[in-house]
């Protein structure tokens, strides 16, 4: 009976790390719904505002361009006021963007809005999946910091829902209240998260050891258990374990470029190549062109009109989402690199399969396309959202914020999303020039081709972190890369930590 208990408080404890991971992450909601929002609205922004192809790339890839800004201040920011208040202020600037979109009387107006929420998109990308590590246990840091990823796709899902329902509002106020709409969520979330505790691991950073204390006592099983994880939390930030109400050194960032970048030691150097590039090649897959400009690869592959496109966009939503879901079930099961790997294969076999059905279907004549290549095309869209969902996607966000010591997680995290939002600009302020010039089969050719170079460098350089408490992270890259992989595979045969801490709590 005791032992049923202790499980039932662990469980418990457990399921308040998961409302607050929850809480953290609906502000990637709104990075996802402005994504999946603007595939649609941009169909009625160009009948209304007479823009260009030049003006709906740019409009498209703008918002990540802005991002680098919220990315690469967020680091610091957050080192300084918390990771709570960060996601407030994430939530505050992307109200403010939502509000300019939703009243742009002209295409100035509606790009400064985008820029704004940009900078939201920015601090969101980067404080979620840091909040969510440092608040979970082990044996369910993978699902928790996949929560993003899953927020953003379902985000996605509502953007093309509204898409389909305010289409048929009158032109001039449909994609207003498309873009307008996410001011609502916005406003809810920045007074929501003062409700939640802060990160532990800031707190004692900051030298507030009895805080983090009583927060931790609120996501473990036992006292004791707290006790264990805040001197193991105050050792990786430097503090000995009489030193409660002391600053760690560097609590305020200081130094942690140098470390990162001028001097790193060689487990850093390895930790910020792996989390850097599963950043880098995240959207080199080219899920960007097939979420942002899904209605245009549906129109090329045979299907005609309006609604139609919009009502088939939908479905890719619901594909995402639901494939992500999957993921958060596996991820702390499988293990990172199996996932990856195998969602990479999945990648690479659709994207070829997309090329092989749009080129034929291009070089066909009008309405006289093959039946094979048009369900070939359609088909191999949804399974590349698929094996995108289950894999690369939520867990370039979960490796990224796991690897990376404590004294160097936030503005490392900042980088990698910084790196993020370049390549997701790249791809989708450049897909409409790209596929004019090289054929729309020819880009998802090329994106294929980057897929295999992907899954070289994670094989190669990316080892596995299932079930390792953050602190002993480092240790891992601390070795060979022979060592590191068999290190990696034992990692994965060895059970779960059965603390209700799970050994490990951070990001």
């Amino acid at each position: 009976m005791g032992g049923e208990k202790e499980k039932q408080r662990d469980g418990e404890k457990n399921k308040y790390a998961v409302a607050c991971s929850i809480i953290a992450s609906i502000i990637s909601v709104l990075m996802g719904y402005d994504t999946g929002v603007m595939s649609g609205a941009m169909l009625f922004i160009k009948e209304d505002l007479k823009t260009n192809d030049t003006q709906v790339q740019l409009l498209a890839g703008i918002l990540n361009v802005c991002a680098l800004v919220g990315s690469l201040t967020a680091g610091r920011v957050s080192d300084h006021v918390g990771r709570r208040l960060t996601i407030s202020l994430a939530a505050c600037i992307f109200l403010a963007g939502s509000v300019l979109m939703g009243l742009a009387p002209n295409f100035g107006t509606l790009l400064a809005g985008r820029c704004v929420a940009g900078v939201g998109v920015g601090y969101a990308l980067m404080i979620a999946p840091v909040y969510a590590a440092e608040i979970a246990s082990a044996e369910i840091r993978g699902s928790l910091t996949s929560l993003p990823e899953i927020c953003i796709s379902f985000g996605i899902l509502i953007g093309y829902v509204a898409n389909y329902l305010l289409a048929k509002l009158p032109l001039v106020y449909g994609w207003r209240a498309m873009l307008g709409l996410g001011a609502v969520p916005s406003a809810a979330l920045a007074l929501g998260v003062l409700a939640m505790p802060e990160s532990p691991r800031w707190l004692v950073v900051q030298g507030r050891a009895e805080e983090a204390l009583a927060v931790l006592r609120r996501v473990c099983g036992k006292p004791s258990e707290a006790d264990v994880r805040l001197a193991e939390i105050k050792a990786a930030a430097g503090l000995s374990e009489s030193e409660d109400g002391v600053a760690a050194p560097g609590s305020g960032g200081k130094g942690v470029w140098r470390e990162l970048f001028l001097h790193p030691t060689p487990p850093v150097r390895r930790i910020l190549v792996a989390a850097l590039g599963v950043h880098f090649f995240q959207h080199l897959t080219g899920i960007e062109a097939v979420v942002l400009y899904s209605p245009r690869i549906f129109k090329a592959a045979g299907i005609a009109t309006r609604n139609e496109v919009l009502a088939a966009t939908i479905g890719v939503g619901v594909t995402k989402t639901a494939f992500i879901l999957t993921a958060i079930l596996l991820v702390d099961r499988v293990g990172r690199r199996p996932l990856y790997l195998s969602s990479l294969a999945g990648i690479i076999a659709s994207l070829a399969g997309l090329g092989l059905g749009l080129t034929v279907v291009e070089r066909s004549a009008p309405h006289h396309s093959p039946a094979w290549a048009v369900a070939l095309a359609i088909a191999t869209v949804f399974t590349f959202v698929a094996s995108f969902s289950v894999g690369v996607g939520p867990i370039t966000w979960a490796y990224s914020s796991e690897v990376y010591p404590l004294r160097l997680r936030a503005q490392g995290a900042s980088v990698g999303v910084a790196i993020n939002r370049v390549m997701n600009a790249a791809v989708s302020m450049t897909f409409v020039s790209l596929y004019k010039a090289i054929t729309i089969g020819g880009a998802f050719f090329l994106f294929a081709g980057l897929a295999v170079a992907a899954a070289a460098f994670f094989y190669l350089l990316c080892p596995e972190t299932q079930g390792r408490p953050l602190e002993e992270i480092e240790e891992v890259f601390s070795q060979g890369w022979g060592a590191r992989r068999r290190t990696s595979a034992a990692a994965v045969e060895l059970p779960a930590s059965n603390s209700g801490c799970g050994g490990a709590m951070t990001a």
